[in-house]
């Protein structure tokens, strides 16, 4: 037997899952950001640097001087000290010591906009290059604007290690990466409980429900006061009322088919009983009869319950075949003339004229109508009208039901359910026998009590 899933880690599982997806995607979004952040930084330090470096060169008879010694402090931090080249028209090129790493002739890659490039050294190094104008230096004892020349062009290119920016980069790598494991883990450690908290609610009601069942009828959920689980309790206790409704035919059918048997029983023993001790002047003729008809009685109870029992099951497929409906009305019809005569009902005829036929199985059709027309002028009052109409297909009985209530016609149909509880020889199975019988023609039965308290059997 395998065993049930956790409804604890089916919620736990894929919320540490998204959590895990959206601090990832969160951390490589922000590792992006600050990787663009701190090169944009560096980028402007060391433009900086290498712009700062212009303003401090001076040209003196024709010597380059830089006016501090090639270091600069760093804007990010630290003392790496920068290293460059500067060339310009006319004079050599200077350099600080140690020279920079540069490609191959760069001056030609430079432009007036800076240019960064990263070069594999030691550690890495950032470069940037850029082309500017440098005026020439004026002669002592001589007025700038009295030997002004067209500025000389000039190229620079600085460069500083990037190691210490790698290692900061490396660290914020780390710490991005980190920070969704470390929080899964949490999730991990602290999600199962914080969910099981959560269902506690579930827990409580399945220990509500354990006391719940056919000992306890009437027993109905107690409100969860939990949004969710409203929905849950209601339908739960919808069922619960059915299930009482089933019970409760149930006890009916048995207490009524027990009170009927027991009946009959008590009949056939009271006349063997009588018979034997006092000899009536009956003969034996008429004394078997009266046992052939409470043994009859018997088994239509029992005969019905097994047809019952088949055409619910599916065990009697409907056959096809035509029918004479106004042959069919007069037999049937016949196996109740004493009843209809004794109550003095009176019949409403319509459609079933002889010769008209209908295209069905005559088995189900004496199940289907033979009951329900057993059961009108089993019920109607005593000199009442019962009505037989037929409209094409459509086959319809009334009868006349002031004891009726709607409530009671919602009933009728309903395996077991009788009017009176107390009726000797009626176990509830007629109505629900037509029903069946209707099922099995592909047919819908409905009841209905219209205002002059007249109940309509309706075939369609």
């Amino acid at each position: 037997m395998s065993r049930s899933a956790s409804l604890a880690w089916r919620l736990t599982a894929p919320l540490a899952l998204a959590v895990l997806l959206a601090m990832g995607a969160v951390a490589l979004f922000m590792d992006h950001q600050v990787d663009s952040e701190l090169d944009a930084r560096f980028h402007d330090a060391l433009l900086a640097q290498a712009k700062a470096l212009t303003t401090v060169v001076e040209f003196e008879e024709g010597r380059l001087v830089a006016s501090s010694n090639g270091t600069q402090p760093s804007l990010l931090g630290g003392d790496a000290p920068i290293s460059y080249e500067l060339r310009c028209e006319g004079r050599a090129a200077s350099r600080s010591d140690p020279a920079p790493p540069a490609p191959p002739g760069w001056p030609k890659q430079a432009t007036t906009t800076p240019r960064f490039d990263e070069l594999d050294d030691a550690g890495g190094t950032q470069t940037v290059m850029f082309r500017f104008d440098a005026p020439y230096p004026a002669a002592r004892g001589v007025r700038p604007h009295a030997t002004a020349q067209a500025p000389r062009t000039c190229w620079l290119l600085v460069s500083r290690p990037r190691h210490d920016m790698d290692q900061l980069l490396l660290t914020m790598d780390w710490i991005l990466a980190l920070g969704p494991v470390a929080a899964s883990l949490a999730m991990l450690l602290a999600v199962p409980w914080l969910v099981r908290r959560g269902l506690a609610p579930l827990r409580t009601l399945a220990e509500r429900m354990r006391g719940i069942g056919p000992q306890a009828p009437a027993s109905r959920l107690p409100e969860a006061g939990v949004e969710e689980l409203e929905p849950l309790v209601a339908r739960f206790n919808e069922v619960l009322a059915r299930m009482d409704e089933v019970l409760a035919r149930e006890r009916q059918f048995a207490s009524g088919l027990a009170h009927e048997t027991r009946t009959r029983l008590a009949e056939l023993r009271s006349l063997v009983d009588v018979e034997t001790r006092f000899p009536s002047e009956r003969s034996p003729r008429e004394v078997m009869a009266e046992v052939g008809a409470i043994g009859a009685e018997l088994e239509a109870t029992v005969t019905a319950l097994l047809e019952l029992t088949r055409l619910e099951a599916g065990f009697e497929p409907a056959r096809r075949e035509s029918v004479d409906m106004g042959a069919w009305l007069a037999r049937t019809l016949a196996l109740h003339q004493a009843t209809i005569t004794r109550r003095g009902l009176v019949l409403d005829i319509e459609g079933f004229e002889p010769g008209s036929t209908m295209i069905t199985d005559p088995a189900l059709l004496d199940m289907l109508m033979g009951n329900l027309i057993a059961n009108a002028v089993s019920h109607a009052p005593e000199a009442g009208r019962v009505s037989l109409a037929r409209h094409g297909e459509a086959l319809d009985v009334s009868n006349d039901a002031p004891e009726l209530s709607q409530a009671d016609v919602g009933q009728l149909g309903h395996r077991f359910w009788r009017k009176h509880t107390g009726e000797a020889g009626h176990a509830g199975l007629g109505v629900s026998l037509a029903a069946a019988a209707a099922h099995a023609l592909g047919r819908n039965l409905s009841f209905e009590l219209d205002q002059a308290q007249r109940l309509h059997a309706r075939v369609r």
